[in-house]
């Protein structure tokens, strides 16, 4: 089944596996772009409903199951669900699941590189094969540099709302970073996957950002 749909891919971008999985990593974003549409009215829903919602936590804060129901019917009122944000993420799922499949195959993308560099193989791979100062691993070095000059840019546009707790107001500006020591681990095919997915949505965020709700 892998070794199918990595031939078709390939196919498809014209013998190139690199190439295949940008255009794989922008038919995913697409197709997400309505969840994520729907995910940003949601969080600035949630930041006007915020002061409600911090009244109904004090309110009911011995009673959860009062607290649930009260916020579901406050953003029910609004047309969404607290729980919309968690669509985009969820949805992902299977699709990184699958690239991880595709990147971590022994045979898939055998002898497909990028710029030379393999595109089944790990850093360290990378690294045990050519040598550290070569062609491969420099451009290994460039995909985890890429990735952790847009984690930095993600981090930035980092909302944290009012009434998160305050471990994960910490956490959360944080979590970009998380790909950049993906990557290190991670075949070069996903590190890719990762690259081209972060740059999407980074600017997705900040153009949905920008619009009235």
């Amino acid at each position: 089944m892998i070794d199918s749909l990595v031939t078709f891919v390939i196919s498809m971008s014209g013998g190139s596996a690199a190439l295949g999985i940008v255009l794989f990593t922008l038919a995913v974003r697409l197709l997400l772009l309505p969840l994520n549409v729907r995910q940003s009215r949601t969080m600035k829903i949630r930041e006007r409903l915020a002061p409600k919602l911090r009244e109904l936590q004090k309110r009911h804060a011995r009673n959860p199951e009062r607290l649930a129901k009260e916020t579901s019917a406050l953003f029910a009122k609004e047309g969404t669900s607290p729980f919309a944000g968690f669509l985009p993420m969820l949805a992902q799922l299977p699709f990184m699941w699958l690239m991880f499949r595709v990147a971590t195959h022994p045979t898939a993308l055998a002898g497909h590189t990028l710029f030379g560099a393999p595109l089944g193989q790990q850093v360290a791979g990378v690294v045990a094969n050519f040598g550290l100062v070569s062609a491969p691993v420099l451009v290994f070095a460039l995909v985890i540099a890429l990735v952790a000059v847009v984690a930095w840019f993600s981090a930035r546009n980092i909302k944290v709302s009012e009434d998160q707790p305050e471990w994960l107001k910490r956490l959360l500006p944080w979590m970009p970073y998380g790909s950049v020591l993906a990557t290190l681990v991670l075949p070069l095919a996903a590190a890719l996957y990762l690259l081209v997915s972060m740059a999407w949505a980074t600017t997705e965020r900040a153009v949905l950002a920008s619009r009235p709700l």
